[in-house]
């Protein structure tokens, strides 16, 4: 963001006015705060943890909306996770605490394209897949709302009723919100 430093640098010191804003704006992509550049920092952690005493809970593959098939037999009669491209980066706990024993679809409300056929695979992974319960996790950002809606408005079409969940993370890696 040197450029929005220099550009405010240079309209102080030719006394022109500054809008509301308007610099920070420039300090963020498209203006979304969501796509606002933050460092977390993080305590380091010890080297005696092993990577191979955390294993992977992935069961199946391909994990993202687009490719998987609602008839796998891994989403029969499973619990589903729904969670936001980035969930998994910012919350450490994310293996072991909530893919375990799931089956996972992962999507960016944001980013992906075809959102019509997103509704159409979770209300399929609703009544053909007859999956038990959605564990729908985004992130705190206003742009992750979108899957949850998405998730809801298949769970309204859907001709079974299935539990959903929400959990929001924090940038930083917290559990923000979960609700029923």
């Amino acid at each position: 963001n040197a450029y929005a430093d220099e550009a405010e640098k240079y309209l102080r010191e030719n006394g022109m006015e500054i809008a509301v804003n308007a610099i920070e704006n420039l300090k963020e992509p498209c203006g979304c705060p969501g796509s606002r550049a933050r460092t977390i920092k993080k305590p380091p952690t010890g080297d005696d943890v092993s990577p191979a005493a955390q294993p992977s809970q992935l069961r199946q593959w391909p994990i993202q909306l687009h490719l998987i098939s609602p008839m796998a037999e891994y989403f029969k009669n499973s619990d589903v996770l729904l969670s936001a491209d980035c969930v998994a980066y910012s919350l450490g706990v994310f293996h072991v605490t909530w893919l375990k024993g799931r089956s996972i679809a992962i999507a960016c409300p944001k980013l992906d394209e075809g959102k019509d056929a997103y509704r159409e695979k979770l209300i399929a992974l609703i009544d053909t897949a007859a999956i038990n319960s959605l564990t729908v996790m985004t992130m705190e950002v206003p742009c992750c709302g979108g899957l949850l809606r998405l998730a809801r408005e298949a769970a309204v079409k859907a001709s079974r009723k299935i539990p959903i969940k929400s959990v929001v993370v924090g940038i930083e890696g917290e559990i923000v919100s979960s609700e029923q």
